[in-house]
């Protein structure tokens, strides 16, 4: 074979693997645009001792839960309730391919509780765990779905994430009131087998008689020792870093 013979070869070569990495991409990791979880609209529900409120404009969940019975009176137990979603976010890379959207993948096998305390018009959040089935998140693609089985994630070996809270959080009167509002939620998060504390930026406010929670969290994926899959032979780069997101509804015990 001449010189520029084995060239032009050389370069079919590298172009059909240029192809091959970019269909790998475009049809098993190719992501969406799918917004980020939020609070659903609701009607606030006015305790006798909260603030006034103003209701956030937030949008919605996917789907919203029926109202609850609720009495007023936060105190006690809350479990988790039908609407609840928890999921992830990656932006993936296919060595030099830009990425074309982030990969987002969602469940409602949401399950757990809280407990809340109550004493004249201050509320705290004293403890709580959520559960998440993962082996039960889906995505826009099956195929990264399957791949997650026992890659990245590996939900086959590790079919549950689950987050605990370890430090007491005080319930601000306007979340009372209905008014979405910030606060933190740290604890213990459990994801792929290692456990690690985190912090959570999270809102939260009382809402058509449930305690309504939206939180998100960005985080190194080699904290909890998570590997980019690999498909075709070709890495998938997702620049160490995925954000875990969720929306928990509360109901009275």
């Amino acid at each position: 074979m001449t010189r520029s013979r084995s060239l032009i070869v050389g370069l079919v070569v590298l172009v059909a693997v240029g192809v091959g990495a970019y269909v790998a991409y475009d049809q098993v990791l190719a992501g969406d645009s799918t917004p980020p979880l939020a609070l659903p609209s609701g009607s606030p529900d006015v305790v006798a001792s909260a603030a006034p409120s103003t209701e956030a404009s937030l949008d919605p969940v996917v789907s919203e839960a029926p109202a609850a019975s609720f009495d007023g009176d936060v105190a006690g137990t809350w479990t988790v309730a039908a609407g609840s979603l928890a999921g992830y976010r990656v932006t993936e890379q296919l060595a030099s391919l830009p990425a074309a959207s982030e990969a987002i993948g969602r469940t409602d096998q949401v399950t757990g509780s809280i407990e809340v305390t109550s004493d004249g018009s201050t509320a705290t959040l004293t403890g709580g765990t959520i559960t998440v089935d993962t082996s039960t998140i889906v995505s826009d693609e099956s195929r990264r779905d399957d791949r997650m089985r026992s890659e990245g994630l590996q939900t086959d070996q590790f079919p549950t994430a689950t987050f605990t809270l370890t430090e007491p959080v005080e319930v601000p009167a306007e979340a009372l009131a209905g008014t979405a509002t910030d606060l933190t939620l740290v604890g213990d998060l459990t994801l792929h087998g290692v456990t690690k504390s985190v912090s959570i930026p999270a809102q939260a406010r009382l809402a058509d008689g449930q305690i309504q929670v939206q939180g998100a969290v960005t985080f190194p994926l080699s904290d909890f020792e998570i590997v980019a899959p690999n498909v075709g032979g070709f890495i998938i780069s997702i620049a160490d870093e995925g954000t875990l997101e969720f929306v928990a509804l509360f109901e009275p015990a």
